[in-house]
């Protein structure tokens, strides 16, 4: 089959009516002092109908002033008062989910339908999940260990926490960060990805309305505007979803200064497909949606196909055909919206440019259309483990196929890959389902699905997807410090 490969962008069109946004911080909303601006584009259209700041270092200090201030207050007040607060964050992100919605949604393309329904209703949800999260932290009880000596262990908040957030989910990941760094008590600055900030600024105004000024800061910028929070001496603990080319260099800036670090980094998922399933065209359109969800642009995506050798033929056809009925577009009917940038464009672009001569592209591999961003709903089959297309993050909606023979080459293939985030199985045999879901890698592993969340439940990798916990109780306790406190009670 050949491939169309798109390899130039028309340039940037820009909007009549462009809005500025602003930073806020200290609970106001106010103009960089850098008095620089960077063009945020619609990718759906490619045009530019925004401009957000482009904050430098007297923006960066004036945000962790103010959250270092903020501190002094917010981390000596008690759970029950925190919880009170996110649970009314959460009402207001209900509340005012529509104006949510359109910012999203202009700001990533995504399909509205899918914002409305996946993501704005779950924000809320995780509000609601630390804000009791807050009032429930657990630990050792209180006892004589030694004795005439009781101990006792607190969990404490860290300080300012520097955020950075990607272009993938703004809004939920920016959620993902805000949430329990917040109920822990701790304060905020936040840099959302240059290509979208305009949720993230909705998101402030939302909270601005809720907190104490100081307590949430948003700075936008650029990856310099970035660094600058990460290394900034006021931060006590850095926490970023990206790259792993960004959190190596997050942990490194991080060393020099010892501070806490909280990486979710890239992912590879495989998803090993048994002989034994019990619905080829179920399991293929499950899968087929778990990839390409959110143009692929997603580090859990299910991006990686083992399928045992028996069934590949079947299994293939299946999920090409599930994959070629999916609708791209902006429209009610639409599954997944564009690429992010033009430069994500290019890399997937790429990747499909240098597929090897024993591989083949069943579906797919081509922009779409000629505004925009959009890719085909891709599938790659043919591949092997060394393959660049197997081994690298394409993020994209571009799902690769190979085969296996047994369990152990399974896993061997499975876990060949750096990345360590998350991974399913596929399988009618129960015990087969428990050996595989303990020896795969990946932080998260799904049986017979693939890619649902829950706020109760934790997510995040090994390896090079790095570490920490986003979402449940072990999220809340990432951004807690524990101390110890002996009391002598002799006489």
């Amino acid at each position: 089959m050949s491939v169309r490969v798109a390899t130039t962008q028309p340039p940037h069109r820009r909007s009549t009516v462009t809005t500025r946004l602003q930073n806020f911080i200290d609970g106001k909303f106010v103009d960089a002092r850098s008095g620089r601006f960077s063009d945020v584009i619609d990718p759906s259209t490619g045009e530019v109908y925004a401009q957000a700041p482009v904050s430098g270092q007297e923006d960066v200090d004036a945000a962790f002033a103010a959250a270092a201030s903020a501190f002094d207050t917010w981390g000596q007040t008690t759970p029950g008062e925190r919880a009170n607060l996110l649970l009314k964050i959460a009402d207001a992100i209900d509340a005012r989910a529509d104006e949510i919605n359109e910012a999203e949604c202009r700001n990533t393309g995504k399909p509205a339908a899918r914002m409305a329904e996946d993501e704005t209703p779950v924000a809320a949800d995780h509000f609601r999940f630390f804000a009791g999260a807050a009032r429930t932290l657990e630990g050792p009880s209180a006892g004589e260990f030694l004795a005439e000596h009781t101990s006792v262990i607190r969990h404490e908040p860290i300080g300012v926490i520097g955020q950075v957030t990607p272009w993938n989910y703004p809004m939920m990941m920016a959620v993902w960060k805000i949430a329990p760094a917040l109920a822990a008590g701790n304060t905020v600055v936040l840099k959302p990805s240059d290509t979208t900030p305009v949720s993230t600024v909705k998101l402030a105004e939302i909270i601005g309305d809720i907190l104490p000024a100081g307590v949430f800061n948003v700075v936008t910028g650029d990856r310099e505007t970035g660094a600058l929070v990460v290394g900034h001496p006021l931060a006590s603990m850095v926490a970023i979803t990206g790259s792993v080319g960004a959190g190596m260099s997050v942990a490194k800036t991080a060393a020099d200064d010892l501070k806490r670090v909280h990486l979710e980094l890239g992912g590879k998922a495989p998803v090993v497909v048994f002989e034994d399933i019990k619905d080829i065209k179920a399991a293929a359109e499950a899968i087929a949606g778990a990839g390409l969800y959110n143009a692929g642009q997603d580090c859990t995506a299910a991006c990686r196909v083992l399928v045992h050798e028996s069934i590949h033929d079947e299994f293939a056809a299946a999920l090409t055909e599930a994959a070629a009925a999916t609708v791209t577009g902006t429209g009610e009917d639409a599954f997944y919206g564009p690429l992010n940038n033009p430069t994500q464009l290019e890399r997937v672009t790429g990747f499909l440019s240098r597929v090897p001569a024993h591989a083949s592209v069943l579906t797919g591999g081509h922009k779409l259309g000629d505004q925009g961003y959009f890719f085909a709903p891709t599938v790659v089959d043919g591949l092997q483990q060394d393959d660049e297309m197997v081994q690298n993050e394409v993020f994209g909606p571009v799902i690769t196929i190979q085969t296996f023979t047994d369990e152990a080459d399974a896993l061997a293939k499975a876990n060949g890959v750096r990345y360590g985030l998350s991974g399913s199985v596929w399988t009618s045999d129960h015990g087969r389902a428990m050996r595989m879901s303990k020896r795969l890698d990946f932080g998260v592993v799904w049986v017979n699905t693939h890619i649902p969340f829950v706020s109760e439940m934790p997510h995040g990798g090994f390896k090079h997807s790095g570490y920490g916990k986003d979402l449940s109780v072990f999220g809340l306790h990432d951004y807690t410090r524990v101390k110890h406190v002996m009391h002598y009670i002799g006489e």
